[in-house]
């Protein structure tokens, strides 16, 4: 189960775009928390599609 959750997760992360890539280098904190919680909402998304969950 933990290697299915790394998979899902480490596409998820391969599949983000270019902006939050740069984003969570940012020195601007607003950008940086931005591009985390984008980044969050991709993981959550990708883990719901992947259990069957997503509506």
């Amino acid at each position: 189960m933990t290697d299915d959750l790394t998979n899902i997760v480490l596409r998820a992360i391969e599949r983000a775009p270019q902006w939050v890539r740069r984003d969570l280098e940012a020195k601007d904190h607003a950008t940086r928390v931005q591009a985390e919680e984008s980044l969050a909402v991709m993981i959550t998304e990708a883990l719901k599609t992947s259990d069957g969950l997503a509506t």
